[in-house]
Parts: C-alpha cells; sequence; structure tokens
C-alpha cells in the first residue's frame, strides 16, 4: 500500500506541475473515447485536499483487503465496476477522476465478505468497519456538486460483487450438524 500511495503522490505532483492538464484523461460518460479513462480515473485527483480524502481511508481498506488472499481480484472487479458504472451513468459532459469508487468497493467488499463466507469473525470485522466508517456510504446517493456519487455507488457495488464472486466455496464441503459424510 505505501508503494501504491507513492504513485498516487508522485502523479499528483506532476499533474500539479502541468497545471492538472492530466485530469482530462479521466472517465468521460458514454464517450467511447472515455473509455479509457476508466483505467486512468483512480490515479488523478483535482488537487491534493481531493488526494487526501482518498489516501487515507484507502491505505486503511487496502491494508486490509491486502490480508485477504483476494486483494488483485477484488481490486480488478471493483475498478471495472466502477469506471463502467461511471461511464453509463456519470454526468454527462464531464470528466470524473479519483480513487474513491475503489475505496467505497474495498470498505463493501470488507464489510459484506463475511455474510457470503458464513465466518463469524469476517461478519464481526465487518460490522466493526461500519460502524467506524459506515457513515462515508451515505456518498452513494445523489447530491448536489463535484462528487461523482456514481463512482461512489458503483464502486460500493463492485466490492459486493467482489465478495460474492471470491467467497470461499470451502464452506460446501462442511456437513450439516447431525449428518454423517457419505463414503
Amino acid at each position: 500500500m505505501a508503494g501504491i500511495a507513492a504513485i498516487l503522490i508522485v502523479v499528483e505532483l506532476i499533474d500539479a506541475a502541468r497545471d492538472y492538464s492530466l485530469d482530462n484523461a479521466g472517465i468521460v460518460s458514454r464517450q467511447v473515447d472515455g473509455l479509457d479513462g476508466i483505467l486512468w480515473a483512480p490515479f488523478l485527483h483535482a488537487d491534493f485536499a481531493h488526494l487526501w480524502a482518498n489516501l487515507f481511508p484507502g491505505l486503511l481498506f487496502g491494508f486490509l483487503v491486502l490480508l485477504t488472499r483476494h486483494f488483485l481480484a477484488a481490486t480488478a472487479i471493483i475498478w471495472v465496476c466502477s469506471g463502467l458504472g461511471v461511464w453509463l451513468i456519470g454526468p454527462s459532459n464531464a470528466v470524473t477522476i479519483g480513487a474513491s469508487g475503489i475505496v467505497f468497493g474495498w470498505l463493501t467488499f470488507l464489510m459484506v465478505r463475511g455474510i457470503f463466507n458464513r465466518a463469524i469473525w469476517q461478519v464481526l470485522g465487518g460490522v466493526v468497519l461500519f460502524v467506524v466508517y459506515g457513515s462515508i456510504l451515505w456518498g452513494i446517493f445523489p447530491q448536489d456538486g463535484p462528487v461523482s456519487w456514481q463512482g461512489h455507488l458503483c464502486g460500493a457495488l463492485g466490492g459486493v460483487l467482489a465478495a460474492w464472486v471470491l467467497r470461499d466455496d470451502d464452506r460446501s464441503a462442511a456437513t450439516p450438524a447431525g449428518t454423517l459424510p457419505t463414503a
């Protein structure tokens, strides 16, 4: 996560030195030439305040997802869902940038994966995350201003999808209480 943070800071320094011209490489909704922004948008931020707002919760949630064995797959699912969602339902004639879709996705992945895995400790961890950080989920609802609630919503949905797709199937090998395994 330290490496990811360093990359984000270096990109923002370069962007600031270029008068924030890199920000034009973000997601342009419903424009074919805006699809490549899905790849670049999480690395781009409007300014350092925008970067810090994503960086600190992103470091925490990303570190916790790293502790699972699904970091790369979960991140890829969330990244694509968030980006495609913004491309499909984002505001017209706007460029959307920022890593908050991935941040929201990591949070929801961590909050719901215990339900899909039927793992009590993961459920309890999700409850703790919800109690401490759940208030940021208000960001998935439509609001006025420059914040991309579409990215937040689609990232959060991507986190739920990742938790479902990456669930542990070991639970199917367990036998129900009171039954004997067959030979």
